[in-house]
């Protein structure tokens, strides 16, 4: 019963520093100031007159429509969809035999065969067509659009699967059997709204915004900032009352276990 009780505090331990990162992202959100451009250009303007040409670096909001980069749009890999990003996810569904007490049975599995998030940067560009730089340095999006979500069952013999014109080698010697392969993809496409909380700086010329150099926050979503900060607020409320239940059932079971 104590087992119980550990695993419970450990629950309300991490319950509580999710919680903790879930309000610093909400006072974040109030905190910071959502900048137009120009006046993005202005803060800049003023740094590079005080000598301090590319350094300039503002915490801030930016909303506006998701623009591709010079280079052009990026096609998604399954969909084949013209986006400013993507995200796709293969999982391989299967079936593996064990034998305990001298009795066979069957269990199913998952494992990722693919994953990938396209790295490139895309723009942001207001009501007036002006653009500033998104650098997502690796960070997903809040709220894509999913574009697939399917299920293949595999068929014949497991003689490996095909993925983007190449044929991955079979799983030989493991003594299980493919089910099917799980097929996933997010993107956003251009003109999707988007709402970006971060650091802007001018390290390569023109303004971009991406993750702060030092502490601090970095949210994309396609969801505006009144929604988000209600779902923080939502979530912290039920983060809060499963730190306080974790933590009361937790120290119950414990002291039950010690004194049973």
């Amino acid at each position: 019963m104590w087992i119980v009780g550990v695993i419970l505090l450990v629950v309300a331990v991490g319950a509580f520093f999710y919680m903790k990162h879930t309000r610093s992202e909400l006072h974040a959100m109030i905190g910071t100031e959502t900048l137009s451009i120009p006046e993005l250009e202005r803060y800049r303007t003023a740094s590079d007159e005080l000598g301090s040409s590319g350094s300039f670096r503002k915490a801030s909001e930016v909303v506006g429509a998701a623009h591709p980069r010079p280079e052009g749009l990026l096609t998604a890999e399954l969909s084949k969809t013209e986006c400013v990003w993507f995200k796709y996810r293969i999982d391989r569904h299967y079936e593996v035999v064990e034998y305990r007490d001298g009795k066979r049975h069957r269990r199913k599995r998952t494992e990722r065969v693919a994953e990938h998030t396209s790295q490139q940067g895309y723009a942001v560009i207001d009501d007036e067509g002006r653009t500033i730089g998104v650098d997502p340095g690796g960070t997903e999006p809040d709220g894509p659009e999913q574009t697939v979500s399917r299920f293949e069952p595999h068929q014949g013999r497991d003689s490996g699967m095909e993925l983007f014109g190449f044929r991955l080698p079979p799983l030989l010697g493991r003594g299980d059997t493919t089910i099917g392969y799980d097929y996933k993809e997010w993107v956003i496409r251009p003109g999707r709204r988007l709402y970006v909380l971060g650091e802007v700086h001018d390290r390569i010329g023109p303004l971009v915004i991406g993750k702060p150099s030092g502490e601090g926050h970095f949210i994309i979503s396609t969801r505006s900032e009144e929604e988000l900060r209600d779902s923080r607020v939502k979530r912290h409320k039920l983060l809060a009352v499963s730190v306080i239940a974790s933590a009361v059932l937790g120290v119950g079971f414990l002291v039950a276990g010690m004194v049973g």
